[in-house]
């Protein structure tokens, strides 16, 4: 593993010094926004109303890893100002959902990690709380979301989320979060993951017996029963190894594997760039260079996990990947303030587009390739 890092070190470093000049001039732009997108290269503001989106925590967590990374006080400025909007969605508990985690896990968490700012752990308290709250007893499954008709659907997003709860339980000694987070992971790999490798997006569960009715009607990929999902599939790459290093439960490592081994295979044929669903028609194609940041982090992190002989592979396809990406969608200039491009949120919809969770693991990725601590999951 060292010799891929040392062999591709000054191509790391040339990156990761164009990042920080990019990022550096965005921090401040970017100050009081929670941005989702970019519109005409400027980046937008999900920081209205109650900013309960999904995907408002990553700025804040894109500016607390350039602080780690660097020490620079802009970013650390940036990241403090997001994770006191978010304060909004906090305060009020019907908005909040199963990613929970990825709002303030990775913002008011990392502040708490890297300061030790005690309203900032709070925060990440209430946060954790709210999501094992979302937890069905005689299922043992966290529910995806609050509308009637959804009780019984789990995501498998929820990977990246339970975190959270292995954080907590550490933080305050109730072994409670704890045993919910595995609960659930253990549910979502028996359901989740096929015999090879591919992954369903979302399940559908009875909530009085936990008795799995399949695949939920809605999917973000092709179709609900069959596709394979790209990002789903990075999801459960990180969150299964991220389940490994909390617990040290070996199945979560080889679930990991698993997912691995069909990812790295499938993005072969398109120079280690996934679209948007591996079991797609061949044409349109849609790309999700969102998926491959994600999985990046989750491959960097199995490399690490696993015996000398087998870290090579997952090190190679995780370097293989983050170069596919910065030599053909990533924009260093100021044309675009978002760096990766051509992100999918769904097949057929948002399509080759800016999004900041896509930025955020990109920046994670190549903070992981520096070799820079900690790990913010």
């Amino acid at each position: 593993m060292e010799s891929i890092l040392n062999a591709n070190k000054a191509w790391i470093d040339e990156t990761w010094d164009k990042m920080v000049e990019k990022l550096r001039k965005v921090s401040v732009s970017t100050r009081n926004k929670l941005p989702h997108s970019t519109v005409d290269g400027v980046y937008d503001d999900k920081s209205g109303g109650l900013a309960s989106s999904w995907t408002n925590g990553f700025w804040p967590g894109i500016m607390w890893l350039m602080y780690a990374g660097t020490g620079e006080d802009t970013f650390r400025k940036t990241a403090e100002n997001g994770e006191e909007i978010l304060d909004k969605a906090l305060a009020c508990y019907n908005v909040l959902h199963h990613d929970v985690g990825f709002m303030w896990h990775i913002s008011a968490g990392a502040n708490y990690r890297l300061t030790g700012n005690e309203k900032s752990k709070n925060r990440n308290l209430h946060a954790a709380a709210a999501l094992a709250a979302r937890y069905n007893v005689n299922g043992e499954f966290i529910k995806a979301w609050n509308e009637e008709g959804f009780e019984g659907w789990v995501i498998i997003d929820s990977m990246m989320n339970i975190p959270l709860l292995y954080w907590a339980e550490k933080e305050t000694n109730n072994i409670a979060f704890r045993q919910i987070a595995m609960h659930h992971a253990d549910k979502t790999m028996e359901h989740h993951i096929r015999p090879d490798g591919s992954v369903y997006h979302i399940m559908d569960y009875d909530i009085n017996t936990g008795e799995c009715n399949g695949p939920a009607r809605i999917t973000q990929g092709y179709e609900p029963k069959t596709s394979s999902w790209s990002r789903g599939q990075a999801w459960a790459i990180y969150g299964f190894v991220l389940s490994y290093l909390h617990t040290g439960e070996q199945r979560y490592l080889d679930t990991a594997k698993k997912v691995a081994h069909y990812f790295i295979s499938a993005i072969i044929p398109d120079n280690f760039v996934p679209r948007s669903d591996f079991r797609a028609p061949e044409e349109p194609i849609y790309y999700d260079t969102s998926a491959a940041a994600i999985a990046a982090c989750g491959l960097i992190e199995i490399a690490k996990a696993v015996p000398e002989f087998e870290k090579k592979m997952y090190m190679q396809a995780a370097v293989n990947i983050m170069k596919a990406l910065v030599e053909k969608h990533c924009d260093f200039t100021d044309k675009d303030e978002a760096i990766l491009q051509n992100c999918t949120g769904s097949y057929g919809e948002e399509v080759h587009y800016t999004c900041v969770y896509g930025e955020y693991y990109f920046v994670e990725a190549m903070y992981k390739l520096k070799g820079f601590e900690p790990l913010f999951w």
